[in-house]
């Protein structure tokens, strides 16, 4: 059986920790450790997304680590330990923490990562407004930007579309500015609504 049909019936076909049934997919728990079913969890897209902090933590969505934080399955005790602790200035997740039991393998893989010494706060790439920017936006330049080893100048209002985040920083995106693709700085762009 292939690893999504177990997932799949091992969660019933909903999230493993919100129990949403819309739009589920496979996530690997760092650090991974191979094709064991154990490290692996079927979730929606709303709780991915928080998850791998491409969206900030909604307190409210996370009251289902409640029920979830019960599960036998060490992917998502694991998971769950990890949100609660980014959470633990709410008094619930506190509360939710303190009764939560990890055997020391599961506890020491959830340590792994370093999640849990985080907050709920997430670095997101914003434009000048604290607009949320995402793949694929459209942004405006606010200020005329010369090209470093160019000759291209991107003057003010110039539309750049279909946008790229740059991962291991906040404060750029890339984007194509007369066919050659540039680094941009978050704060000279403006999000273009649709």
């Amino acid at each position: 059986m292939k690893l999504e049909e177990l997932l799949a019936q091992r969660s019933g076909d909903a999230c493993e920790l919100c129990q949403d049934t819309s739009s589920l997919k496979t996530y690997e728990v760092p650090p991974g450790k191979g094709n064991d079913p154990d490290m692996y969890m079927l979730l929606c897209d709303t709780c991915l997304t928080q998850v791998e902090k491409r969206a900030e933590l909604n307190s409210n969505h996370w009251k289902c680590l409640s029920k979830s934080m019960w599960s036998e399955v060490p992917a998502v005790q694991v998971v769950s330990w990890r949100i609660l602790n980014r959470l633990r200035n709410e008094s619930w997740a506190a509360e939710s923490l303190e009764m939560l039991y990890l055997s020391d393998e599961i506890l020491t893989w959830a340590k792994a990562t370093g999640d849990h010494e985080n907050d709920a706060t997430v670095d997101l790439q914003r434009d000048c407004n604290g607009q949320i920017l995402q793949h694929g936006d459209t942004v405006v330049l606010t200020k005329s930007l010369d090209v470093k080893g160019s000759t291209l100048n991107a003057k003010m209002g110039t539309v750049v579309k279909n946008i790229r985040l740059v991962e291991d920083n906040t404060a750029q995106i890339e984007g194509r500015i007369e066919g050659q693709m540039i680094v941009i700085l978050t704060k000279f762009v403006r999000k273009q609504n649709s």
